[in-house]
């Protein structure tokens, strides 16, 4: 089962939301609404999908809808219209002490801000949502303490936010979220506010964290860049409407439309396409020939990205074999095609 899905959900802010909707079933235009009738088109019949486990970014430009679709999901912002579940459970039917519940345990948010209690010191920040939970303050502070630990910042339990720089600032952001336990982590912008250099550092923390942990994460960002190194999945948003989702690898060579294009056009390819994109299949007569070759080839990961191995396929002065994870040949990599597919950005059907 999906961990979250959501069908046909819109968001019109102004005093009569649901007055606006027949426009919106008629076709007219979100510029249009909003003179007609003063109201605002945040999302437009967005169908999205987000698997346990899995690192589901959405991305846009300002005033995409991005923000307004992930406070949907925990209902800071109330729907319009469509449906929202979680595991199963309607989201959008739960009374005010459920939804409160679900927001306590099974959804943790990290903000861009931070957003952390100034005149609490890291150990108490971390631990606020044990507090609210009503955990006592020995286990909170023990499970508090782990995490603080976990996330690079031991030493600075009893230190203030202000004697903190940004990015450990957001790592107590990050480890308050992840203290406890929730089934799924909205982050919302959480790397914007950081430095370049401590941005990617918080980035790499949060594979590596995702990697021991296998959260739900849905991860909002404007940046190209962050969401092809995060996501397993990628929404992009435009004016509120869901223009594509896919792999990294189906964005950037795949684009749906020039909206997509025009954003992934600069965009290093060798970053996101593998050897399996590129290679050209075995049958099983060839790989038992190649198998045989196998001792005087360049072998390399099916699974690699191709800024790992361009250098090695290109300087390859015999064969180059793409090998599985049993090291068994399955495909054949010439330097021309992997050249040609990096400038040309495209393959017939990646997978």
């Amino acid at each position: 089962m999906a961990h979250i899905v959501a069908e046909g959900l819109s968001k019109v802010f102004g005093p009569d939301p649901r007055s606006v909707l027949p426009l919106l079933e008629r076709g007219v235009g979100k510029d249009e609404i909003l003179e007609q009738t003063g109201h605002t088109v945040g999302l437009l019949d967005v169908d999205v999908t987000v698997e346990p486990g899995e690192t589901f970014v959405v991305m846009g430009l300002s005033g995409s809808g991005k923000s307004t679709l992930v406070r949907c999901f925990n209902r800071l912002i109330e729907p319009t219209s469509g449906t929202l579940t979680l595991d199963g459970t309607d989201v959008l039917a739960l009374r005010p002490r459920e939804l409160r519940e679900m927001r306590r345990s099974r959804m943790g948010m990290v903000f861009q801000r931070f957003a952390l209690l100034p005149h609490r010191n890291v150990l108490d920040n971390v631990g606020f949502g044990l507090r609210v939970q009503g955990v006592a303050r020995a286990e909170r502070e023990r499970r508090a303490g782990a995490w603080i630990e976990r996330v690079g910042l031991q030493g600075y339990e009893r230190s203030l936010p202000r004697e903190l720089s940004g990015g450990m600032q957001q790592r107590v952001g990050l480890a308050r979220a992840l203290c406890t336990d929730p089934d799924v982590l909205l982050m919302d912008e959480a790397f914007s506010a950081l430095d370049p250099l401590i941005r990617r550092e918080m980035q790499g923390e949060l594979l590596r964290l995702q990697q021991e942990l296998g959260k739900t994460i849905v991860f909002i960002t404007h940046d190209l860049d962050e969401a092809l190194r995060l996501g397993d999945r990628i929404a992009v948003l435009k004016d509120g409407v869901v223009v594509q989702v896919g792999t990294p690898t189906e964005i950037v060579t795949r684009p749906a439309d020039d909206y997509v294009k025009a954003f992934v056009e600069d965009v290093d390819r060798s970053r996101v396409m593998k050897v399996r994109h590129v290679m050209t299949p075995l049958g099983r007569d060839d790989a038992n020939a190649a198998a045989s070759q196998a001792e005087g080839a360049v072998l390399v990961s099916s699974e690699a990205l191709l800024q790992d191995v361009v250098a090695d396929v290109a300087a390859a002065e015999g064969p180059v074999f793409a090998v599985d994870r049993e090291g068994r040949p399955v495909g054949s990599v010439a330097a021309r095609t992997v050249l040609a597919a990096l400038a040309r950005g495209q393959r017939d059907e990646p997978s």
